[in-house]
């Protein structure tokens, strides 16, 4: 789909979209067409007009040329934020796509509200149809065609220019998300732990060094409770380590982006029932945020540094698979009870915790994953459940949660809640055994791996994919996460 911004009114169009705020303006000067403008002179002059904050009407205009002519009337309300424009935009676009190659040419009264200037406005308008359009079609054959779609956006503005510079870095970062939801959409068959460092190769030429960890180096390394997920799987592990230096002070303390990156999750052992396992191709969800961050970060050129690390494996049932009451030993020295194969997240998840905290010292860390069912029975698919050792950070990620509108929310910790990991034959074991508080306690284990560093963890099992959509995306991988840690880094360390 191409976005374009332009001084000249584009008449080349199937739906013609008019953004008006209060009806004051007049179109005449710009628009040539009086079907248009007394179209839209119609509608600011209705009763509902004055009355609603929001309201939309669309009309059928003559035929042009022999062909199909609409016109989509907008009242909007006075936004909040450049995210309430870019939700509004993607809700919009949704109703746009009606048959193949639909063209659309959209004029907007002056939006100069909020600290919002008009250009920032048009560009979050235009972002907004860009995150909606996003899908995930590459296994599709010409068997089944796309039969709608958006061809061509033009936005008449007297500011192109300035609108089209604000547009590149919302895409900038919109490429990171993309880099995200195409991740968790990649079937297991297609994408395996070699396969996705090698997907994360693109974020090399934006400027960001990448190391590989193979299983040698990981078995040197001692990062014995990662392997054990991995060694029922043909498909051996990997850890991939992304750095990005941006601060001026290349000795600045970074800050760590840690995320879960299983391939594919049966359950290994203690196997998952068949219904749904399909699902858990997107059980990588954290690592791709990582990596999606990662790449929007360098795309902006964010002036921090930033250590992001995913460890990858396959967890499936096999001859060698890892058996419920083994026994490993982590990188950290800490001995682990095995009781379920399924609580295997955890375990990857300690190793690369451990070790991004001893080698890099970071400032502060926050690891992603798709960890727990239980965070879905509590919290649906409209929060990702946020559990920190440190009240500071929990809130600058709780604000950047509100200013991005991806939700978080915080639960407890607790020494009680931790005592329920002890177990009588190792450190700890990777369940309690006991039914409640689940994403809690796996939360807990984490933060037994993590020292007194500054720690914050995202369980997104419930936000990573989306059968309805959202404001943003259409059903399948959302990317949230991305733009919630960009503004995050944004606005706290740059």
């Amino acid at each position: 789909m191409e976005i374009s911004f332009s001084n000249k009114y584009n008449e080349n169009y199937d739906i013609l979209l008019i953004l008006l705020i209060d009806g004051k303006t007049n179109f005449e000067p710009i628009v040539k067409d009086n079907e248009v403008n007394n179209a839209i002179n119609n509608f600011t002059n209705l009763k509902e007009f004055k009355k609603n904050e929001n309201l939309s009407e669309e009309f059928l205009l003559t035929p042009k040329k022999g062909r199909l002519r609409k016109i989509h009337i907008c009242k909007t309300k006075k936004f909040e934020s450049i995210v309430d424009i870019e939700n509004f935009s993607g809700r919009k676009f949704s109703q746009f796509e009606r048959k193949k190659d639909v063209y659309i040419s959209v004029l907007s009264e002056d939006y100069s509200i909020n600290g919002i200037s008009n250009s920032q406005f048009i560009a979050a308008f235009a972002s907004g149809f860009n995150l909606k359009n996003y899908s995930f079609r590459k296994y599709r054959s010409k068997v089944r065609e796309i039969k709608n779609s958006v061809k061509k956006i033009t936005f008449t503005t007297s500011f192109p220019a300035e609108s089209e510079k604000n547009f590149k870095l919302f895409k900038k970062i919109s490429k990171g998300v993309f880099l995200t939801r195409n991740l968790v959409s990649e079937p297991a068959n297609e994408l395996y732990p070699e396969k996705f460092v090698d997907d994360c190769k693109v974020l090399a030429k934006a400027g960001i060094e990448l190391e590989i960890f193979d299983e040698n180096k990981l078995k040197k390394l001692g990062m014995r409770a990662l392997l054990g997920v991995a060694q029922g799987s043909v498909r051996p592990a990997r850890v991939l380590v992304m750095k990005w230096m941006g601060s001026k002070n290349k000795n600045e303390k970074p800050l760590a982006f840690v995320g879960k990156g299983v391939t594919f999750d049966t359950g290994g052992i203690s196997i998952k029932p068949s219904g749904g396992m399909e699902d858990m191709k997107w059980d990588m969800g954290g690592a791709a945020v990582v990596s999606g961050l990662l790449y929007s970060l360098a795309l902006r050129k964010a002036k921090a540094n930033i250590i992001g690390i995913v460890g990858l494996v396959e967890n499936m049932p096999d001859g060698n698979a890892q058996r419920p009451g083994d026994i490993v030993k982590s990188m950290s020295g800490q001995t682990i009870e095995v009781l379920n194969t399924d609580a295997e997240g955890r375990l990857v998840l300690a190793d690369i915790l451990w070790y991004v905290n001893k080698t890099y010292k970071p400032e502060l860390i926050v690891d992603l994953a798709t960890l727990t069912g239980a965070i879905i029975v509590a919290l649906g698919d409209r929060y990702a459940g946020l559990f920190s050792n440190s009240d500071s950070l929990a809130n600058n990620l709780l604000k950047a949660s509100r200013n991005m509108k991806e939700l978080l929310w915080r639960l407890p910790l607790d020494s009680e809640f931790d005592k329920l990991l002890n177990c009588n034959i190792a450190d700890m074991k990777n369940i309690t055994g006991t039914r409640g508080a689940g994403s809690i306690t796996a939360a807990q284990f984490l933060k037994r791996f993590v020292g007194k560093t500054k720690w914050a963890h995202l369980d997104i099992a419930g936000v990573t994919w989306s059968n309805k959509g959202t404001a943003l995306s259409r059903s399948g991988g959302t990317g949230f996460g991305v733009r919630l840690l960009d503004n995050f880094v944004k606005e706290n360390y740059e």
